[in-house]
């Protein structure tokens, strides 16, 4: 008889009181809350997607479809949004000797510019990565290239460069031994003797690649900076006692440490610096050899008031900076991610 009872006293305890727990329910109730988890972000991220949306998306959709039809600025309100597509305003651009042109001084623009820019900032967070005194002062006063108005800086440069009344004029001539002042940024070529060739140097296009590398330069310096105090001294300080020379600390320890940040820098810089249009445009208007293609999709549009052409080179120079990117990122990312 106990040994009957056993089994089933020992059952009814195992069962809970309310019944067999139902699989179902738990199951059910985790997919609600991930559907009222789901709704809530969707709520909270919609003003982020329709400030997208309006800003963002639904200019490009426009931008497309401006590209593939003929219109100016007459008959644009008389135009719609869906007129006669055609291929015409991109056979136009890409048979023009000058958008080539245009993007050629865009990428030499670009490449020098970022280059120069990044370059120069390394050097000043290296010269300010010892302690002294004012450091932090000196360190503010960098940072004035990057955030003084660009109209004032422009302004500034353009007086400096006069070549009546200019500074830069007045001591080259004075002491650089300058046969004649150089009109910087309205010549487009130099002749320059070098070993006895004479060689010409767009001047215009370099006085720009340098107020850019001036102007960018703050930018480079805040991120590096940070970097390198991040870089442990101990490493340095084993090289040092090993008998390391300072190029070699910098070569084989500090600048593999910065190669990331520097790849970063050079990417972020050069769509920057690709796109920019109003340093070009304050100094030389495009001129003496210097119109860039965002300058060119301005006068497309505003001079000859061709919106379908300036539109066919806004997407032409978005798909040249992607191609560019596209090959950074299957090149260079991979590296990074193995360093």
């Amino acid at each position: 008889m106990s040994a009957g009872v056993g089994p089933a006293v020992g059952t009814a305890s195992a069962t809970p009181a309310g019944g067999p727990v139902r699989p179902g329910r738990r199951s059910g109730s985790g997919r609600t809350l991930r559907s009222a988890e789901a709704r809530a972000g969707l709520a909270l991220i919609s003003p982020t997607l329709v400030i997208v949306l309006v800003m963002v998306v639904l200019p490009i959709i426009w931008t497309v479809l401006l590209a593939f039809q003929r219109l100016r600025l007459l008959n644009l309100r008389s135009s719609g949004l869906f007129g006669n597509f055609t291929l015409a305003n991109f056979a136009t651009v890409f048979g023009s000797s000058g958008f080539w042109g245009n993007l050629t001084t865009t990428l030499a623009y670009s490449v020098f510019g970022t280059a120069a820019a990044i370059g120069v900032g390394l050097m000043a967070a290296l010269a300010l990565r010892r302690r002294f005194r004012f450091r932090g002062l000196v360190r503010a006063a960098m940072l004035l290239p990057y955030v003084a108005p660009i109209v004032a800086v422009t302004y500034a440069w353009k007086t400096m460069l006069n070549p009546q009344f200019g500074v830069a004029n007045h001591w080259g001539t004075r002491l650089l031994g300058w046969d004649e002042p150089i009109a910087f940024l309205s010549q487009r070529y130099s002749e320059v003797s070098i070993f006895g060739w004479q060689v010409g140097i767009p001047t215009a296009l370099l006085t720009v690649i340098a107020f850019e590398a001036w102007r960018s330069f703050p930018f480079a310096f805040l991120f590096l900076t940070a970097r390198l105090q991040a870089v442990p001294s101990v490493l340095e300080e084993a090289a040092r006692v090993d008998g390391a020379t300072i190029s070699q600390r910098f070569r084989y320890i500090v600048f593999p440490q910065l190669l990331p940040t520097i790849a970063v820098l050079s990417v972020l810089r050069f769509i920057w610096t690709f796109n920019s249009f109003d340093d070009i445009y304050l100094l030389t208007g495009g001129g003496a050899g210097t119109e860039v293609i965002s300058v060119a999709v301005f006068n497309s549009l505003t001079a000859r008031g061709d919106i379908g052409g300036a539109a066919a080179q806004s997407l032409a120079l978005a798909a040249v900076l992607a191609v560019l990117i596209g090959l950074y990122l299957w090149r260079m990312a991979p590296r990074e991610e193995q360093s």
